[in-house]
């Protein structure tokens, strides 16, 4: 894949390049880096790493905190030769530990308190451990640095884990081309530029967490990672860091439009953008009232693809409900269920073609060729397209609207969560003999996680034990809202437990 004289696709590690020399970069915890600085950082952290990974292709994770390694890796690694493995650093043990042996991964860089709490068989036997601060002062000490990429687009740079309706999460592949032209598209219509600042407050293990990083920088921007406990520090961080672009999913800007902002601070606000879940009328409304300078980019994405619409400011007020349309270098099609584009009005299965369009699940070919498959005939690009399973139907504008989800996974506070593997932590508790993890519609959340359950005979206090073992077990954004005690589940006609009896039951 090769981009055009006039937009070449570069290594992804390129984009520490654009800014100008003394602009400011990345502002951490211990002071601001310039573009010069950055590049320097970029520099010895990729020699570093083809130091103690000198295989190419070789993946290297992390579990850390927003911070300098975080921010730095996905350039690193790219101009490093290796695959970068970002692993969200509100997981537990057992999570990391399937994503460690799926990914194979050779290196966990994370922070002390982390990796001291995996436990035994958790880190596979080629894997080795290296604390945060050291990777930092091993890459300082090494004093060498490594000239910029000459890797192929097409090279796989990093994946990324998402959880399906269905089994452990799968890790999405995506390649320099796929991220580099992620940023562009991204800069391109939000209208970055070199003198915005970005405050990343969602995970660097996410797409749109990542892409944060990389379309800021790509405009010649800045970025500040913030890791906020409570919304009040957002609010205080674009005060701080004169921040005019701000990214969130929908409970975060629940939070955020109950705070009263100072008229000068919400000023500072350039652009508002939403993922994860979709805005309601009422907080459009809100948001409006509170940012009334800034403008609103409501966003549909999905990992396999990156991003695939957005919905132009101008039209928010009057088609708040709508996706909007595809975003640059995506071509975004509603097929019905002959295979063809869909009438206006029609409902069908959103496809996304194009250069955007992700390689694939890491060893995985079933559920690979199960979402990867061949691109409609009407498509322009051809090749592989990701088909989504998402019902949407376009209107006669080229709008397009969301109508509902093929598959049963669970989207709470813009986080994928795979319902079985909500059910076999419970049953590994040995506490119950049945379990089923639903998504119930919620205001704040999007969908909140309810958790019926059959209680194994013999056993007392099983109430108040069963969440303090998902507590210990699974990371606070699956646990569940409610649990639900049951003497017997609800058995359908093929002898599965009735799935959707139970969900109509607590959706009544």
């Amino acid at each position: 894949m090769r981009g055009s004289p006039q937009n070449p696709i570069l290594p992804l590690d390129h984009l520490a390049l654009r800014g100008a020399d003394e602009a400011d970069a990345l502002v951490l915890r211990e002071g601001v880096l310039s573009y010069r600085e950055l590049r320097s950082r970029v520099s010895r952290l990729a020699a570093w790493l083809a130091h103690e990974a000198p295989e190419k292709g070789a993946r290297v994770a992390t579990w850390a905190s927003k911070g300098e390694l975080t921010c730095l890796m996905p350039l690193a690694a790219a101009r490093a030769g290796l695959v970068h493995v970002p692993i969200n650093p509100l997981l537990k043990h057992a999570q990391v530990a399937h994503i460690l042996a799926n990914s194979g991964a050779v290196l966990l860089m994370g922070t002390p308190a982390r990796l001291k709490g995996l436990q035994d068989g958790d880190v596979p036997a080629g894997c080795r451990l290296v604390e945060e601060p050291e990777v930092l002062a091993g890459a300082a000490a090494l004093g060498r640095d490594m000239e910029p990429s000459t890797a192929d687009p097409d090279d796989l740079a990093a994946i990324l884990y998402t959880s399906g309706s269905t089994g452990r999460p799968k890790g999405v592949m995506l390649s320099h081309a796929n991220m580099w032209l992620g940023a562009d598209s991204v800069a391109d219509y939000l209208g970055l530029a070199s003198d915005d600042r970005t405050l990343a407050v969602l995970p660097l293990s996410f797409d749109y967490g990542q892409n944060q990083l990389l379309s800021t920088w790509y405009a010649g921007g800045c970025v500040v990672p913030l890791d906020y406990l409570m919304p009040r520090d957002v609010m205080k961080a674009v005060e701080r860091h004169a921040i005019t672009t701000l990214a969130a999913v929908p409970p975060l800007w629940v939070q955020v439009c109950e705070l009263d902002w100072p008229v000068e601070t919400a000023a500072r606000l350039r652009r508002l953008t939403n993922s994860g879940g979709a805005l309601t009328v009422d907080l459009v409304s809100r948001m409006r009232a509170l940012f009334p300078q800034a403008r609103i980019f409501a966003m549909y994405g999905l990992t396999e693809a990156f991003r695939s619409t957005y919905l132009d400011p101008a039209l928010i007020d009057t088609h708040p409900t709508s996706m909007g349309m595809a975003i640059p270098h995506a071509e975004v099609l509603v097929i019905n269920d002959m295979g063809k584009v869909s009438e206006d009005g029609q409902e069908g299965e959103l496809v996304h073609c194009g250069p955007l369009v992700a390689q694939g699940y890491w060893q995985d070919p079933q559920r690979t060729a199960e979402r990867y498959r061949p691109a409609p005939e009407a498509s322009r690009y051809g090749g592989i397209a990701v088909w989504s399973g998402d019902r949407v139907r376009r209107d006669a504008d080229g709008l397009l609207y969301f109508v509902g989800r093929r598959d049963a996974m669970i989207k709470s506070a813009g986080n994928r969560i795979s319902p079985q593997e909500i059910e076999e932590a419970a049953l590994a508790t040995g506490l119950v003999a049945e379990a089923v993890a639903l998504g119930v519609p919620d205001e704040r959340l999007g969908q909140a996680v309810h958790l019926v359950v059959r209680a194994a005979p013999g056993i007392s206090d099983i109430e108040e034990e069963l969440p303090r073992k998902l507590m210990q077990e699974l990371p606070n954004f699956m646990q569940p809202k409610v649990i639900h005690w049951r003497d017997a589940m609800p058995v359908g006609p093929n002898g599965k437990i009735d799935r959707t009896g139970l969900q109509a039951e607590l959706v009544a």
